[in-house]
């Protein structure tokens, strides 16, 4: 193994390249960049619509703009992050193949990557008491990227994440959500998502004696004091976890199952009984309280396509009738608040920290085709006469400086997707034109972890090298571990960067280097696995 890795990085390229070779730009490329950190950060986001930060925008600040601009300005250079691996910390205390980590962090810096990302997860930090965090594997972590002078963006999350062995949620909050089931979200069967909070109890007292937003907002300003030293060198994105997976979303999919991998129509989540109350306290003050005793009846079954009953149908379904309108624009703006209350929240935690504030959105391109678009309905995102469905969602991102990050900018068209009426390229033009009418800045992630197909990486470069004004702002490739330093993905994904760096690269030391890191993260990565 570690024989063919040095192989494969030490002919990955041709024998004279420079990563960072700075003003030697192709014509219509967008080279990776470090972000330039100068200024008072926070100003300059809040003006400038994000991006302009990291001092690379094309053209200069509109006078007088604000957050809210409607015109988005260009961004020159386009900064890469790779996602660390998700379980890197499970207790607390300790970093999970600490050795692997290290040389993984030291291998993606010599290849030329900006920055790493790690996911910080609620559960892992306060796991047995809501009085202590625990930060010592995190900072760990976050120490290995500074010493290699690497930008760290950290995704706060607060539900729980599938794969990795990462608890769902602090073992004190199960206490709680096992005395008062309806703190979870529910399906029409009864059935709990054990990962996460329903959105309807974030205001009220059900966590030991605080609310879950008072519990959200605890655990992001503890991290914010125990990373206080890195806000100036290091941490130079912070994204807030909104829902499952850490998207903005309702958990649509089947309790239990892997969100990630679930490309049904999903069902409504609106049936523990704080949803319900607050459903028939809309439909009394709408004058409707018949609408309100329940969510709709004639809805599929998770697996179930949108014709085999009448809601979702395009000709006809009731989603087009005042009930259906009703009830989903009811559904989509509780998402809504949820959003604005916690990135407002993490607007006061971190507005005065020179960090880009971020969050995530889910990218449903299944069953885009339909009228209805009944994936993204029954996940959230509804707005009525047939529009936008992302629309108010940008704008909320907007309201508080946030940059939305779509993570699907490696989906290609594919047989399965065909058959479920897939349009990833249509719902992403559909995402930029929301973020550019109200002045939100995009980033992106891929969908696919650990690619080795040359198509998705194509997609990737054409969505981030485009020539046009919704560029991303910082992509994050997800994510590191044994496959992504086998022999069958590693050379493709080197590849992948030196496309789209620009300028000559002097091969000889660096190259050295990074396959002596390659093969020591690999050797960690196997010693784990056995």
């Amino acid at each position: 193994m570690e024989a063919l890795l040095t192989q494969h990085a030490a002919t990955a390229s041709p024998s004279k390249r420079r990563l960072r070779g700075a003003g030697h730009a192709a014509p219509g490329r967008v080279e990776f960049g470090r972000a330039q950190r100068s200024g008072s950060a926070r100003d300059v986001l809040s003006v400038a619509g994000l991006g302009r930060f990291f001092g690379q925008a094309a053209g200069a600040i509109d006078h007088g703009g604000s957050k809210n601009s409607q015109g988005v300005e260009d961004v020159g250079t386009v900064r890469l992050f790779v996602g660390l691996p998700i379980n890197s910390v499970t207790d607390g205390a300790a970093v999970n193949s600490a050795r692997g980590i290290e040389a993984g962090i030291r291998a993606v810096k010599l290849l030329g990557a900006d920055g790493v990302e790690l996911q910080v997860f609620w559960s892992v930090v306060q796991p047995e008491s809501p009085d202590r965090f625990s930060w010592a594997g995190y900072r760990a972590v976050a120490d290995m990227a500074r010493a290699e002078g690497l930008s760290l963006r950290v995704s706060l999350r607060i539900h729980g994440s599938p794969g990795g062995n990462v608890p769902k949620l602090p073992a004190w909050v199960g206490s709680a959500a096992a005395a008062d089931r309806d703190i979870l979200f529910t399906d029409r069967n009864g059935d709990r998502h054990e990962d996460c909070l329903s959105f309807a109890v974030d205001e009220l007292p059900v966590l030991a004696g605080l609310s879950p937003l008072q519990r959200y907002e605890a655990f992001f300003r503890s991290f914010a004091n125990a990373f206080e030293d890195l806000f100036e060198s290091t941490i130079t994105d912070v994204t807030v976890g909104l829902g499952p997976n850490g998207e903005l979303r309702y958990p649509s999919y089947p309790p239990g199952s892997d969100a990630t991998k679930f490309i049904g129509v999903g069902e409504f989540q609106c049936y523990d009984k704080y949803m319900l109350a607050q459903l028939r306290q809309h439909a009394e003050a709408f004058g409707q309280p018949l609408w309100g005793l329940s969510g709709p009846h004639d809805t599929p079954r998770y697996h179930e396509s949108p014709d085999s009953c009448d809601f979702f149908r395009d000709q006809g379904g009731s989603w087009q009738s005042p009930y259906g309108d009703f009830f989903l624009s009811w559904y989509a703006g509780k998402l809504l608040s949820h959003g604005d209350r916690v990135l407002g929240m993490a607007s006061r935690v971190f507005g005065n920290k020179p960090v880009e504030l971020s969050a995530k959105v889910p990218f449903m391109h299944w069953f885009h085709g339909a009228k209805s678009r009944p994936a993204e309905a029954v996940a959230g995102f509804y707005k009525s006469n047939k529009k936008n469905g992302y629309s108010p969602v940008a704008k909320v991102f907007a309201s508080h400086g946030c940059t939305m990050v779509v993570p699907g900018m490696d989906v290609c068209m594919n047989k399965q997707h065909r058959s479920t009426g897939s349009s990833p390229d249509q719902l992403l033009v559909q995402i930029k034109n929301a973020c550019r009418r109200h002045g939100a800045r995009i980033a992106g992630e891929n969908a696919s972890l650990v690619m080795t197909h040359t198509s998705s990486f194509s997609r990737i470069r054409s969505n981030i090298l485009t020539t046009e004004r919704m560029r991303p702002s910082h992509f994050t490739y997800q994510r590191m571990g044994a496959q992504f330093f086998s022999p069958e993905h590693w050379p493709q994904f080197t590849e992948f960067v030196r496309s789209v760096v620009c300028g000559e690269w002097d091969e000889d030391d660096e190259e050295r280097q990074m396959a002596a890191a390659v093969s020591g993260s690999a050797k960690a990565w196997e010693a784990k696995a056995v």
